[in-house]
């Protein structure tokens, strides 16, 4: 435990800084979650806000967000081009 008055005010402050840079990071990991099971553009759009925020707050280095955003992207793109094929085909008969 610190002895001097202004280290004990940093640990106070420290503490605090913790706990709300806690609070963004379970939000963006909630998020990630909820974007992986259902991805869609109003989701990615959200995400990108919370990672933004994360980034300006130095929650995270501006870089691992870049590359989130990127990776995440991604599941959006795999997405829209995995459309379900018609499963009817016209088979024609073969000619002996």
């Amino acid at each position: 435990m610190p002895i001097i008055k202004s280290a004990k005010k940093k640990l106070k402050q420290d503490r605090k800084r913790e706990g709300q840079n806690l609070l963004v990071k379970k939000e963006l990991k909630k998020i990630i979650k909820e974007f992986k099971k259902n991805p869609t553009s109003p989701v990615l759009s959200k995400l990108y806000s919370t990672i933004d925020e994360a980034v300006k707050k130095k929650i995270y280095h501006k870089n691992k967000g870049a590359r989130l955003k990127s990776r995440l992207s991604q599941l959006l793109s795999v997405k829209k081009e995995k459309k379900p094929a018609s499963t009817s085909k016209k088979v024609s008969p073969k000619k002996n």
